[in-house]
């Protein structure tokens, strides 16, 4: 008995392609696809339709070689499924099982039908190719999105507030390393432009220890804004940071005050401003 060749297999796909559908669109359901609530159960109809249609076409047209370009409209849907499901927030390993569990039926469809083992060894290294090439999508577009909310959170943790006319602050909390200074002094430099500022309040309260490198990084901040013309002052240095600056002979070289309210009283003294408390209302 001669051995089944690529296209009986794909004769063998594209005959039995509903009842394919079906096994494997009730394999997911057991696994637990729809559970939480992030895929529908007509969205995962859909995805499993496309593939499977797809696979059958291309199995047609171009044999197991599923880097053919016959195969580039079923992997142009394992890549809108995978970005879609990183978005939604399945973990890599749904991602892949979605294209790996697609084996059982097809193997019981080959089983039942007396298929040979040429064509379960052919499928099973064109499914693999394709969950391998699911799981890398998914993987390059979680990348993606981390490395976005990064930077979205680092934008969000700096921000600039404008405290008077003229006068800004920019209160840190958290870490400074090289990366983040960045996104800082572009902030910062940004709001002096646009705010016209004279005076720039950096307050630590909420960095949790100055070194030497966080000093280094505060100063070129420091230095950035005198550069476009506006005066730093630097508040919130708490007794325990200012011991660590003195045992490490780190020198800021630039005023500092205990409190945000200090370093804002002396920012209204240097423009000429003054607060001056009044009568309470009866």
């Amino acid at each position: 008995m001669s051995q089944a060749s690529p296209s009986d297999l794909a004769t063998l796909i594209a005959a039995h392609e509903p009842d394919i559908l079906a096994h494997w669109l009730d394999l997911l359901r057991q696994q637990g696809a729809l559970q939480s609530g992030r895929l529908r159960e007509g969205e995962l109809q859909a995805q499993c339709r496309t593939v499977l249609h797809r696979l059958a076409t291309a199995l047609a047209a171009a044999g197991t070689d599923a880097a053919a370009p016959d195969y580039a409209p079923l992997r142009d849907s394992l890549t809108e499924i995978s970005r879609s499901r990183a978005l939604q927030g399945f973990s890599g390993a749904e991602t892949a099982i979605f294209v790996f569990s697609l084996k059982q039926p097809v193997f019981a469809t080959i089983e039942r039908n007396r298929g040979d083992a040429r064509m379960v060894w052919d499928i099973t290294q064109v499914i693999d190719t394709l969950g391998l090439h699911a799981f890398e999508i998914y993987q390059r577009n979680r990348e993606e999105i981390i490395v976005r909310q990064q930077q979205e959170i680092a934008e969000l943790s700096t921000p600039v507030v404008k405290l008077w006319d003229g006068v800004l602050a920019l209160p840190l909390i958290g870490t400074l390393d090289s990366q983040r200074t960045q996104v800082v002094m572009e902030n910062l430099l940004q709001s002096i432009v646009d705010h016209s500022a004279e005076i720039a309040i950096i307050d630590i309260t909420g960095v949790p220890t100055v070194d030497t490198l966080v000093a280094q990084h505060l100063l070129k901040t420091v230095a950035a804004a005198r550069l476009m013309g506006a005066d730093c002052i630097v508040s919130g240095i708490r007794p325990q940071i200012a011991q660590t600056m003195v045992h490490l002979g780190v020198e800021l070289n630039v005023v500092s005050k205990a409190t945000l309210a200090d370093a804002l009283a002396l920012a209204l003294r240097r423009i000429g401003r003054e607060v001056i408390a009044s009568a309470p209302r009866a």
